[in-house]
């Protein structure tokens, strides 16, 4: 026998290794490159609303707003990257998570604005963030009392929340204007909501995995006939541009302002755990409090960067959630050209005009869907708990009922304090809070251990922390 075939005979090494997970799997740049792409344009809207928001309750000039967007999209983007690629053991989900500004911190930062001024706000993240860095661990601990019943719960309200955040960019946000919800804007972003089904029945492949990008862009060469595309804001943009760190003078360190966003971190909290809970569903890997701590700590770096850069906390984007769904890609490393992308239009304010000049109604469109996806993938996880000789009904009735009323009716708390307002004024934070306590009461309290969490699939040992309350020992 030869040596040639003594080495034919030789089984290869490589053929023994275990293919990578999908989401740890790298695929190739053409596809990064759009799938990135699509990842950043369902985000971007929602990303740059924050500061458009506050920069226009606190009258500050349009210059100034277009540093706080461009600082927005930089922090937002490193923090992508974190999330998605991490830094050994210390920081990272290692998921396809998305990071943007979070909207819980817009009535925060405006009320402290106005007393204080904006070094406070910013003086109140930078503690803020190290706060939420140290609690990033203990706070992981709480991934154990999520079991489906309550995950699934919190995953259909963000999307249920969520889904009337679209209708502003579709119809307007002021319902007194004459160019108010135009037929011709909602017949676009279902235009747009067509094209998605259309794309992804019909084709395969890498085709059907971009279908709301290509939506996106056959709905912006409609609604060029309508007039609606407006490029001149990105003639005027720079190419490049980077905020001064502390733009608005030298931290300073009010107590009230303190306390009020440590609040804002513990609700943005809440918020990422549920999303990256529900992130861990659609991918197939089971998130472990040490990942969820990594990617709380991340949290908790972004406030410390807004701290400094003039930016906004970040949390996970639910619409990016979604486009996971979705497209069923699952690589993190898509994710991270979508970070990567996001570090670039910080740093160059001209493509970010452009991207942003993409209508409204395209972007609500698609966001419509999105939003949605979340909702179903809520709905998934709510399969796996039991709903048999249980209270688990009343469980999600009520959560439900408590969460959705900020999300119908804004104004619902605005005679109660402030604080009060910030944690049961955001439909996840309430419904978390809703849903854990009901779910302790009902299903872990005064329990036997012989009998099945009726909060999951009748298994009471699938990573769920049962409380009980033993009589033999007098607890």
């Amino acid at each position: 026998m030869s040596f040639l075939s003594l080495r034919k005979r030789r089984p290869d090494r490589r053929d023994a290794l275990p293919a990578p997970h999908p989401v740890d799997e790298v695929l190739p740049a053409h596809r990064l490159a759009l799938l990135g792409l699509q990842h950043l344009c369902i985000m971007y809207s929602g990303a740059v609303a924050v500061p458009l928001i506050v920069g226009a309750a606190l009258k500050l000039p349009i210059s100034t707003i277009g540093l706080l967007v461009s600082a927005d999209l930089l922090v937002s983007g490193i923090a992508t990257v974190l999330q998605s690629v991490g830094i050994g053991r210390i920081l990272g989900v290692r998921l396809p998570v998305v990071a943007g500004a979070t909207f819980t911190v817009v009535n925060p930062m405006i009320i402290v604005a106005e007393q204080y001024g904006m070094a406070a706000v910013y003086g109140a993240m930078l503690v803020a963030g190290v706060f939420a860095v140290l609690i990033a661990k203990p706070f992981s601990m709480v991934l154990r009392y999520f079991p489906p019943l309550v995950s699934g719960t919190v995953i259909c309200v963000i999307g249920l929340s969520l889904v009337g955040a679209d209708v502003g960019l579709i119809a307007g946000d002021d319902p007194a204007a004459a160019d108010y919800a135009q037929v011709s804007h909602i017949l676009l972003a279902g235009a747009v909501i067509v094209l998605i089904i259309v794309f992804t029945r019909l084709f395969r492949g890498f085709i059907q995995q971009i279908a709301l990008l290509l939506a996106i862009g056959a709905g912006t060469l409609i609604a060029w006939p309508m007039h609606l595309l407006d490029f001149s804001s990105a003639t005027g943009a720079g190419w490049f541009g980077i905020t001064a760190p502390f733009f608005f003078g030298p931290p300073k360190f009010e107590a009230a302002a303190i306390i009020t966003m440590c609040v804002v971190v513990l609700v943005t909290y809440t918020e990422s755990t549920a999303d990256m809970v529900a992130v861990g569903e659609m991918v197939d890997r089971d998130l472990t409090p040490n990942d969820l701590a990594r990617g709380l700590a991340v949290d908790g770096v972004s406030t410390v960067l807004a701290g400094v850069m003039n930016s906004f906390p970040d949390t996970a984007y639910a619409e990016n959630v979604g486009l996971v769904g979705l497209t069923k890609v699952r690589s993190r490393w898509v994710v991270a050209v979508c970070g990567v992308l996001l570090i670039i239009v910080g740093l160059v304010p001209k493509i970010g005009q452009i991207v942003a000049s993409i209508p409204g109604p395209v972007i609500g469109g698609a966001a419509t869907v999105m939003f949605a996806m979340v909702t179903a993938v809520g709905i998934r996880t709510l399969h796996k708990a039991s709903f048999k000789d249980n209270q688990n009904l009343l469980i999600v009735a009520v959560s439900l009922a408590v969460g959705l009323l900020p999300a119908v009716a804004p104004h619902f708390y605005d005679h109660f304090p402030q604080n009060f307002q910030v944690i049961f004024g955001s439909s996840i934070t309430a419904t978390v809070i809703v849903v854990f306590v009901l779910n302790l009461v009902f299903n872990h309290w005064v329990k036997r251990p012989s009998e099945p969490d009726p909060g999951t699939d009748g298994h009471a040992d699938e990573g769920n922390l049962v409380l009980q309350r033993s009589h033999d020992d007098g607890q």
